[in-house]
């Protein structure tokens, strides 16, 4: 059995992603540029699967680009610089970056 490259968990012989997480895709590619992060976590929450593994998937950075968490708070500081006219966007790896940074120091 394969494990799932979010979560962990079994995948599947042939997936490399299971049952929860791939609902989990669908839901983010659903709401993505949407909703705020509030409806975005809620809208997550309303896939059944639970709150361990949502916070377990949203951290997994499973094609090296940065996690779902970063990559959502990518888009929306990239939107919002836009909106208040600043020129530039944000980058997920740029918010992983910065998110470690903070974890640094807060240790």
């Amino acid at each position: 059995m394969a494990r799932c490259v979010y979560c962990g968990d079994r995948s599947g012989f042939w997936s490399k992603i299971c049952g929860d997480c791939k609902r989990l895709l669908a839901r983010v590619d659903e709401l993505r540029g949407r909703v705020s992060y509030g409806e975005f976590l809620d809208g997550l929450e309303r896939t059944g699967v639970s709150k361990e593994k949502i916070i377990v998937f949203l951290q997994a950075d499973a094609n090296g680009k940065g996690s779902i968490q970063d990559q959502v708070t990518a888009e929306m500081a990239s939107e919002l610089m836009r909106v208040m006219g600043i020129k530039g966007s944000q980058s997920a790896g740029e918010v992983k970056h910065i998110r470690k940074s903070i974890d640094k120091e807060t240790r």
